[in-house]
């Protein structure tokens, strides 16, 4: 099975159990209204295996998804065994780096709060490849400019006909903090800048005045989909990545986003931020 069968099935298999479950269904009811077995509906909810977009298409019909839901759900199930940009470095990507570039393929917004570094989707190449040589693990030199294209490659989704919409926090600390040099600093803080010209890219930037805030367990990801019932949400906890897409786990990150969005400085307070820093280093 292929890396994008195996990340595009997980996401599928993960819908689908969770419009079922908000529906109240079980499996044998599930699959007697569509004319297929409870195993069948089974398997359509798990990692592996074939699907058929009718069926699927039938079993959103029958959980009351909305018509967005069920486009999503859809597609995902029709390109099941299409292969991502990403395919030719599969080998050496890690499963949840394989599900992170399949939702964000598909996403129609991220909402970025970052702490410690730039979000990645912004990051230039030699800021990126500054943390790269910083990792505790130490990589040759041909391993790194492997996972820097990567990153800059991902970066693409952002020159789309129909990009996502990114919205980036960045705690004060992530502009402060020197990142290879002086000039690689400049340069990454320059690109910011221009990020925060774009109409698809909203940055602000969280000033240690505001103190204490609502994220201080870390950065996180809000990946959005066609409706609020597709969003998902991805913590990099550094020792292994977790995805989260229950409602009250949703809620919870939603709710903390929306607080810093209030505390954070608006988009034109923190480009003269940036611009103040860069100035100074």
């Amino acid at each position: 099975m292929s890396v994008r069968t195996t990340t595009r099935r997980r996401q599928l298999g993960a819908m689908m159990r969770k419009l079922r479950a908000r529906k109240g269904m079980t499996l044998e009811e599930a699959g007697r209204l569509v004319g297929v077995s409870k195993a069948t509906v089974s398997r359509y909810e798990t990692q592996e295996g074939p699907v058929k977009w009718p069926i699927v298409d039938a079993l959103c019909r029958e959980y009351g998804a909305s018509e967005a839901e069920r486009n999503a759900v859809v597609k995902l199930a029709k390109d099941a065994k299409q292969q991502g940009w990403w395919a030719p470095f599969s080998d050496s990507i890690p499963a949840e780096m394989n599900l992170l570039l399949t939702l964000e393929d598909e996403a129609t917004r991220e909402d970025h709060f970052s702490c410690l570094y730039v979000p990645g989707l912004l990051q230039t190449r030699s800021y990126n490849t500054a943390v790269q040589q910083a990792n505790e693990m130490r990589l040759a030199a041909v391993e790194i400019e492997r996972l820097v294209d990567i990153r800059m490659k991902r970066q693409e989704i952002l020159s789309r006909d129909k990009p996502p919409h990114l919205w980036a926090i960045l705690d004060e600390s992530v502009i402060r903090r020197m990142v290879g040099s002086p000039e690689v600093m400049r340069e990454q803080l320059g690109r910011l800048l221009e990020a925060n010209e774009s109409p698809h890219i909203t940055l602000q930037i969280l000033p240690f005045t505001k103190g204490a805030h609502s994220a201080a367990l870390g950065s996180f990801v809000i990946l959005g989909g066609a409706e609020a019932s597709l969003d998902v949400v991805y913590v990099d906890l550094h020792v292994g990545s977790v995805f989260m897409e229950k409602d009250a786990e949703l809620d919870r990150y939603r709710l903390a986003f929306d607080y810093l969005r209030a505390q954070a400085f608006d988009m034109a307070a923190s480009s003269a931020m940036i611009q103040r820093v860069r100035e100074e280093m």
